[in-house]
């Protein structure tokens, strides 16, 4: 089986959390998955400027990109968050390969919007370094950090740019993996499945905002491309790696065809 892995940033910052995911994402290629992984690292880039005395802004759940902050995503996402968790992976057994969406232009971008800044859209994703990593026996971990052809950086979204790439293979499975349960519905509670329509609804409706509806943009794009399953699943559960591939429902779990949810259940009661 083929995966993507994005991990949230916050599952990132605890030391143990991070040598879990890492312990069981190693164990899973070491039984014969063949997976990329892509992080993001919004708490630990949130600390950092903090430190440093710079506000963080968002517009829609994506965060205003300066060209101050641009360098501190350089030095946060594709720098400490992705060394550490490299690391983990190596003591856990795995041959890991940090890596940026510049390399090999990996993942091409483009700027989003003025409002944003140095925010990049993906337009496009070449795996042919990916994939022959993998093919000699090596996992790519890859920061959101993308680039254009004339060598300018862009912040990007995680999720976006982990569904960009999960297209670009195509995977069989698109895992995010985060700090909470799945997607909930109006009355916050859990939906085991839903439609890429539900999730324009949940958005319409500004239930699912901020990072929430950042993912769920991601992971219809995604599906929409041709990728065989996307799940939100909870990161901090343990063996979450092991139960996804088994076929366990955890999360929630994205279709691109319609069906009874709760979500239409609630708007006809």
């Amino acid at each position: 089986m083929t995966a993507l892995i994005k991990i949230g940033g916050t599952l990132l910052d605890a030391v143990e959390s991070r040598e879990r995911l890492a312990a069981e994402i190693a164990q899973a290629v070491e039984e014969g998955l063949e997976a990329v992984v892509v992080h993001g690292g919004g708490k630990q880039m949130t600390r950092f400027l903090a430190e440093r005395g710079i506000e963080s802004r968002f517009v829609n759940g994506l965060r205003v990109t300066t060209p101050e902050v641009l360098d501190a995503v350089l030095k946060v996402f594709a720098g400490s968050v992705n060394q550490e968790l490299v690391a983990a992976f190596v003591a856990a057994g795995a041959r890991a390969v940090g890596l940026s969406g510049m390399d090999a232009l990996v993942t091409e971008a483009r700027k989003m919007s003025d409002e944003l800044g140095l925010v990049g859209q993906p337009v496009k994703s070449d795996t042919r370094l990916l994939a022959l990593l993998i093919e000699n026996g090596y996992l790519p971990v890859v920061a959101c950090v993308a680039g254009d052809r004339e060598g300018r950086f862009y912040n990007v979204n995680a999720d976006q740019m982990a569904a960009s790439i999960a297209a670009a293979f195509p995977v069989e499975k698109l895992m995010f993996l985060t700090d909470v349960d799945g997607v909930r519905d109006g009355e916050n509670n859990i939906l085991p499945s839903i439609s890429t329509s539900d999730c324009s609804d949940l958005i319409a409706r500004g239930i699912a905002s901020g990072g929430m509806r950042a993912k769920l943009e991601a992971a219809s794009d995604a599906l929409q491309a041709g990728v065989g399953e996307v799940v939100i699943a909870p990161g901090a559960r343990v063996g979450v790696i092991r139960d996804l591939l088994a076929g366990k429902r955890i999360g929630t779990k994205l279709t691109s065809i319609n069906m009874v949810s709760e979500i239409g259940m609630s708007k006809n009661g």
